[in-house]
């Protein structure tokens, strides 16, 4: 059993070309969007997160993913997205194909945004247990 990445850069070097180029479109399209976002391994894959968990990017035999982690983001964007398999919260590509930058690039900054208003909300909250 190969080593796990301990890199995004690693994980995406150990890939096949074609499929290294499909998700690095990806994640340019993620860092652009969220340029403060931290990029990590976790779970063995590529993960983001911003004032919580962002996104995540998988590597399949037979396909790619793109994580998106909530599912208000995949109602919001059903009718862009209908080209693709979408199981749960996670849009599934083929690995020669990137999803497209400005599909991507949307999708996290709605995510950014559900993040950002779920932190202020937990913030208010907590400052009115404390008063």
């Amino acid at each position: 059993m190969p080593k796990p990445a301990v890199s995004v850069e690693e994980y995406l070097k150990s890939l096949p070309d074609e499929v290294n180029r499909s998700l690095s479109n990806v994640r340019k399209a993620i860092r652009s969007a969220a340029p403060d976002a931290v990029e990590s391994i976790s779970y063995r894959v590529p993960f983001y997160r911003l004032n919580g968990h962002l996104a995540a990017i998988v590597s399949h035999k037979s396909h790619n993913s793109f994580v998106t982690m909530s599912h208000d983001v995949i109602k919001l964007f059903k009718d862009e997205l209908k080209q693709y398999k979408v199981s749960g919260t996670t849009i599934h590509f083929p690995p020669d194909k990137a999803l497209p930058r400005s599909l991507v690039e949307s999708i996290i900054k709605a995510r950014v945004k559900e993040n950002q208003e779920r932190e202020s909300k937990s913030k208010t909250k907590i400052k009115s247990i404390k008063s």
